[in-house]
Order: structure tokens, then sequence, then C-alpha cells
């Protein structure tokens, strides 16, 4: 029995018309790991990895987790703020700036 994550991997490769293969290609995973993320039970991806599905797949790594995993959106805005620290001073006021932008 899949995953909700699994059936939503599915669906929306399906409705794109994206083979396992082009997925595969497009997230730099195996066909059989995505065949597992759709049909088991219990997948466990990376963070990493349900990001570059999610991407390939044109949704955000939240509406692809849904309601069912809100750690994994807890983890994932942990990791903007990692990678958000590892910025240099210049993108990081550039980020700053879009984001000031953005709510105005």
């Amino acid at each position: 029995m899949a995953s909700p994550l699994g059936e939503k991997i599915n669906s929306r490769r399906r409705d794109l018309g994206m083979s396992l293969e082009q997925l595969a290609a497009l997230t730099e995973s195996s066909k059989s790991y995505l065949w597992e993320l759709e049909n088991r039970d219990k997948p466990n991806p990376s963070l990493d990895k349900v990001t570059k599905i999610a991407m390939a797949l044109g949704l955000s790594p939240e509406s692809l987790l849904g309601s069912s995993s809100p750690d994994l959106a807890v983890e994932a805005d942990k990791e903007f703020f990692r990678k958000y620290q590892d910025l240099d001073d210049k993108d990081k006021e550039r980020l700053r700036k879009m984001v000031d932008d953005w709510w105005s």
C-alpha cells in the first residue's frame, strides 16, 4: 500500500506524462528508488530528495508533503536558514531586500 507521499508523487508524475526514468534523471535518483517511494507504505526520503522531487514535479515541498508530515516542513525551514547562514553578506542583503519588497 502506497503512502500519501507516494500517491502524490505518482499522481503528479502521471498528470505530467512523466516516466519514472525521466523523474529519476531530473532528481538524480534511481528509478527503483522512486518506485519504492511511490509504492511502499513508509518511505523515508531525505529532505533534499523531497525538495528535488517536488521541484521536478512543479510543486513546493510543502504541497508534496501535505499536512501528514509537519515535521518535515519544519526541517525544510531549518535547512533554508542553514543555507541562508552560508550566504555571503551581499547575497543575504539581496535576499532580505526581496523579502521586504514582497511584503510591501
